[in-house]
């Protein structure tokens, strides 16, 4: 079977390139804790042009979409209050907002959140939003295949790369709940 490593050249630890990484997920990386060591963390270069997933698969190979993982930022709302949480589900499936997270967060309506807000809050790039290093209090609602794959391809808080982390990693990332069903064909 082949991993995400296989579709590139130059394939690094993370650990390795924190100077390549926005400063909250090199953070993270240099804290790093869990069952999963940071060395199986990787990092590789990608141009910002083909950085949303389609174009990357379409560039790298249609195999690669089965195990590439995208988060996006959601806001949901009760009472006047808002919570914005990030959600991480598979690349060929989507985030079942009005559902899963609505219900998860108890919230009475769910969206996507505003990018300005997603990108200031996250202090991330539009398009490459990562579960690793995001704010603390943001609920982190994981989906349960992609826990379940050995390594998925995710962004790394900007356009120029990504990072290769094993799914096992992203279930136990602080605030991670996983779930299954969040991610709907």
């Amino acid at each position: 079977m082949r991993v995400p490593m296989d579709a590139f050249d130059d394939v690094r630890p993370a650990a390795e390139c924190l100077d390549l990484l926005v400063e909250p997920v090199a953070a993270a990386i240099r804290g790093w804790s869990g069952s999963v060591p940071v060395g199986e963390l990787r990092y590789v270069e990608t141009d910002p042009a083909i950085a949303d997933t389609a174009l990357l698969v379409e560039h790298h190979g249609a195999w690669l979409l089965e195990q590439s993982a995208n988060c996006v930022v959601v806001a949901g709302k009760r009472g006047g209050e808002t919570t914005l949480a990030a959600c991480v589900v598979l690349s060929h499936t989507r985030v079942d907002v009005n559902g899963v997270v609505r219900r998860q967060l108890g919230a009475r309506k769910a969206s996507f959140a505003p990018m300005d807000k997603a990108v200031g809050d996250s202090a991330m790039e539009y398009g490459g939003i990562t579960p690793i290093g995001l704010p603390a209090d943001w609920p982190l609602l994981v989906d349960a295949a992609v826990a379940d794959i050995p390594y998925a391809l995710i962004g790394s808080g900007s356009r120029r790369g990504k990072l290769i982390v094993p799914g096992k990693a992203l279930a136990e990332l602080p605030g991670a709940t996983v779930l299954d069903g969040l991610g709907i064909a």
